[in-house]
This record gives C-alpha cells, structure tokens and sequence, in this order.
C-alpha cells in the first residue's frame, strides 16, 4: 500500500475498514430499531382488532406487522453474528462467542427475541382454534410472545448501549438509538399491562401498585445507563408519542364487529385510552439520579420509588378525574372513544370510577404501591449499573 500523503487512501486500509464496519453496525442497529417498532405498533393494532372486529383468521394485518418485526429481528441478528464471526479482528473483539460463533450480546438477545416469536405462531393459532377470543391480554401464547417481543426489544436496547458506551458521550446518534429503543420497551411494557390502567381504575391503589411495580425498573435503568441529559424522560416521551400516535391513527380505519354479542355498535377501529402521563415521574427520576453517591443506592432508592408514587399520583389521579368529563371526550383524549364493541354503553362504570376493593383508594394500598414502588426502583439500579458496562 503506497505511503504517499497525496495519493487518497486505500479501501483495504484500517481507517476504510473501520468506517465500512461502523456502516454494517449502525445499519443492523437501524434494522433492529425498525423491527423493535413493528412489533410495538402490531401489537397495539392486533389488540385493537380484538377489541373492534374480534378473532378474524390468524393473517390479520396486525400479527403480519408482528411478525415481521421478529423476522426483521432475526436478519439482523443473523448479519451481526455472520460479520463477528467472519469479518474482521474489530467486529470479533467486540463480540461473545456462543461455540464457533460470535456476535455481539445484542444479537444473541435478537435471536432468542425472534425464535420465541416464531415458537409462538402456531401455539397461538392453535390456541384462539381451540378456545376462541382471548378474553384478556395475557395468555399462554401470548406470554410467549410476549416474551419474544419484550426480548427483541431488549435486545435492541443492547446494541444501541455497546454503541453509546464504545464511543463519546456527546455521541448523539448513539444516545438517540439507546433511548428510542428504551421508549419501546416502556410502550410494551405499558402494553402488558394496559387493563389494568384504563381511567376508570386511576383513583384505585391497584393502578398504582401494578404501575409502581412495572414502570421504575424500566426508568430507572433507563436513566441510570443513558448518557442523555434526560434519558428516563426521554424514554417515557417515545412511550407517549407512539401510543397517542397509534391510538389517533387506529380510528381512521373503519371495522364492524364478527363476534357475537356486540353491545356497542362501532364502525372504526377502537383506539386505546389516552397514554400515561409517565414523562412527570420520569423528570423526577432523571433529577434524583443526578445527585446519586455511591454506596447509598438503598437510601436512593426510597426516594426514587417514593418521587414516582407521588409524583404519578399527583399526575394521574387529577387526569383521571378529567378523562370522566365530557371536555375528555374528543379524538385527542379519547374520553368515550375506547370502549369495545362487547362492553354495554349503558355500563355504571362506563363515566366513573370502577367499583370494587382494588378500584378503590386505599392508604394499606397506597402504601403497598409505594413500597413497590421502592423495590422496583432499587432492582432498576441494579439493571441500569449492569447496562452502563455494556461494550460489545
């Protein structure tokens, strides 16, 4: 290879093979991003056609656009692994060998994501055969695929953080991806647990203690591994932007129920009830995490579980109160816009707060919800200190 400074540069030289190696890694990142977000939108569309036509066939729309998240997310597993274990001494430096392969974590993650989504097909279509509409959200199939998606997710998250963590922290791109993909494993997370958090159970300590359970791990991870400024609000931003965004698009479609007894005539596709406003607890989270000192994280953990409760409580429990009202009723807050073709518009509860011991506010409640709370936040700071070391 000439030495000469005015003759250009080689393409089989170092700097050329480190720029061509970046390109392959910030395109399979992009393909893992683009799978990670068709999971999240097929999943939230097939609720909704449950919740709008019923069961169909298994080639709905909506489990295609699933699908084809895992799909995406097995080729791009498949070109990370294949670029590690062929390619050239950088890519298998910053890769973990699995026998004679080697791809980086993130990969590994990717492939198990995808393998448990296709496991998941048939034992779903056998499933709904057999038993019909699911009558919730959570079922053996779905809990595997719910598992393959959440994985996938993660997966993508990993890939973003070996990028960030590799390279200076004012890397942009970098951070950018971490936290789109950190949005998205909030918005499946919130997915997984939306019946328990429709408006009409926001004053009871059920949604508190099911949300203080789920949400501060993921946001404090979030924010304790992100090297954005404000990454947990960052993340709990993505997680409102696609589910408003999803829930305004959906009733653009019409659809006409198939599955006996409709109580609730519709004519478009049902939309979900307006996202959590989760962007206020996560500020909180991102200011404690600021001012974090080491060898106090059980001490931070009280306040980082402590500022969630309260602060989503001082959030959602007024939000709530408005989402009954008639000015809520709209295409943008979805006030009267969620309910499903099988729920009777005549209901009690349909405009009210739902009835019950765990609809209910409740101090031994409240303060279950907040220790909660406090237990979740300290596992994220586990999660987020094992995320921040992350590097291939």
């Amino acid at each position: 290879m000439s030495t000469n400074p005015l003759l250009p540069v080689s393409p089989e030289s170092p700097p050329a093979r480190a720029r061509d190696e970046a390109s392959r890694t910030r395109a399979a990142l992009a393909l893992a991003a683009a799978a990670a977000t068709s999971i999240v939108v097929g999943i939230l569309w097939d609720i909704s056609w449950h919740r709008s036509v019923g069961r169909d066939t298994f080639w709905t729309p909506a489990h295609m656009a699933i699908y084809l998240g895992g799909a995406l997310a097995g080729v791009s597993a498949a070109w990370l692994v294949w670029n590690a274990t062929f390619g050239q001494a950088p890519a298998r430096a910053a890769s973990v060998a699995i026998g004679p392969l080697r791809g980086p974590l993130g990969a590994w993650v990717l492939a198990w994501g995808a393998a448990a989504m296709i496991a998941s097909a048939p034992f779903d279509d056998w499933w709904h055969n057999a038993y019909g509409l699911d009558v919730r959200v959570i079922s053996p199939p779905h809990v595997v695929l719910a598992a393959g998606m959440v994985t996938i997710a993660l997966g993508a998250m990993l890939l973003a953080l070996a990028r960030q963590n590799g390279v200076a922290a004012a890397h942009t791109r970098a951070n950018a991806l971490f936290l789109y993909a950190s949005g998205i494993v909030v918005t499946l997370a919130a997915t997984f647990i939306i019946e328990y958090t429709f408006p009409l159970q926001q004053h009871g300590w059920l949604f508190y203690a099911v949300a203080g359970l789920v949400f501060p791990v993921f946001l404090v991870a979030i924010g304790g591994a992100g090297r954005a400024r404000w990454p947990a609000a960052a993340a709990a931003l993505v997680y409102m932007a696609l589910f408003a965004a999803i829930d305004w698009i959906l009733p653009l479609f019409p659809a006409q129920p198939r599955l006996a007894p409709v109580y609730n005539p519709i004519t478009r596709m049902v939309p979900f009830c307006f996202p959590l406003l989760l962007v206020f607890p996560a500020i909180a989270i991102d200011l404690l995490l600021r001012h974090r000192r080491e060898g106090r994280d059980h001490r931070l953990a009280v306040f980082l579980g402590a500022a969630f409760f309260l602060v989503l409580l001082a959030v959602q429990w007024p939000f709530g109160s408005f989402q009954m009202t008639p000015a809520s009723r709209n295409w943008f807050f979805l006030g009267d816009r969620y309910w499903s073709y099988y729920f009777h518009p005549a209901a009690a509860w349909r405009y009210g707060f739902a009835e019950g011991p765990a609809g209910r506010p409740s101090a031994a409640g409240f303060m279950a919800a907040a220790a909660l709370s406090v237990l979740s936040a300290r596992v994220g700071l586990l999660a987020g200190d094992r995320l921040s070391r992350v590097r291939r």
